[in-house]
């Protein structure tokens, strides 16, 4: 059973999803009233942490990728961190007004493929993130917004991405790579050895689901670059295994920085407190704050109030 905070014995979950999806428009609609100086909303204006959500377009079927339900979840997930205070995020469907770019420490997106590539105008998209990653904003992609089409990248696979968080998954249409993107009905994931505080608080940890496999990391034999860490590892495929990256970080020329994760395809895992975990120290990490030692602390949420299709 999943925690059901701020719940009353008589309210319904339907009530209850009903309440927080009405929370959460009007924290995202007050965002939007910025300061013309400052460049946050005036009721954060305290010099929280801010994080920018970006949820790009999915026509997976219902309870695989659920991104704005996903988005959502993170929002609430990271506002509500029991050993760590001071992190609002705002959650945009479509690509944000400058003044949420402005505010942000780091900028996350979830969707089918990079968003920036996916939405309306994505030269306009591309300058602008170039323009916030060149200030040290960091960056962070979750599952297939790791993903990269042939269309997206040069013939010998550069993609601003590659530099701004260290790989990509390349879809079957890149000509230089091929990445993998299968269901596995048990996928373990290792934490890699290193001492990142990415890797703080979080265990081995078994599921089904769709970690992708021989991502891109570069033309130098595929090899991740001298300032990235590779964060978590897996045995894939089953039938032939070799020791993968599904999770990766990189601390960029700019100063900012970069991860990137492969999971979780199924919107059910987001209940698995190892992988939330992994993802939200990554976050963390990104927007430059120092990961707790045992990795951010959240309950467990209840998937349902974050109105996804399905869970």
């Amino acid at each position: 059973m999943t925690n059901q905070p701020n719940r009353s014995a008589s309210e319904s979950p339907h009530a209850s999803r009903r309440k927080f999806i009405q929370t959460t428009s009007g924290l995202v609609a007050a965002s939007a009233a910025v300061s013309p100086t400052h460049g946050w909303s005036d009721e954060s204006a305290d010099g929280s942490t801010r994080v920018l959500i970006i949820v790009g377009p999915s026509r997976h079927p219902p309870g695989t990728h659920e991104v704005a339900a996903g988005g959502r979840l993170m929002k609430h997930a990271l506002e509500q961190i029991e050993n760590l205070s001071g992190i609002q995020a705002d959650v945009v469907e479509g690509w944000p007004e400058k003044s949420l770019r402005d505010a942000a420490s780091t900028v996350v997106f979830i969707g089918d493929l990079f968003p920036p590539n996916r939405l309306p105008n994505p030269q306009q998209n591309l300058a602008d993130l170039d323009e916030m990653m060149q200030r040290g904003v960091g960056i962070a992609c979750i599952h297939y917004a790791t993903g990269l089409l042939g269309d997206d990248v040069t013939p010998d696979g550069d993609h601003p991405l590659l530099r701004w968080m260290g790989g990509y998954f390349a879809n079957r249409s890149c000509p230089h790579h091929e990445s993998f993107a299968r269901v596995f009905p048990k996928a373990t994931i290792t934490p890699a050895e290193t001492d990142h505080p990415v890797t703080r608080g979080w265990k081995e940890f078994t599921l089904r689901d769709e970690p992708y496999f021989n991502n891109y990391f570069g033309a130098d034999g595929n090899q991740v670059a001298p300032k990235a860490t590779v964060l978590a590892t897996s045995m894939l495929p089953p039938e032939a295994p070799e020791r993968e990256t599904v999770a990766w970080c990189i601390e960029r020329e700019d100063t900012g920085r970069g991860f990137g994760v492969v999971m979780p395809h199924y919107y059910k895992n987001w209940r698995d407190e190892d992988l939330r975990r992994l993802i939200l120290n990554g976050i963390v990490w990104s927007a430059t704050i120092d990961v707790p030692a045992g990795g951010v602390k959240t309950d467990s949420p209840n998937l349902a109030d974050f109105d996804p299709k399905a869970v």
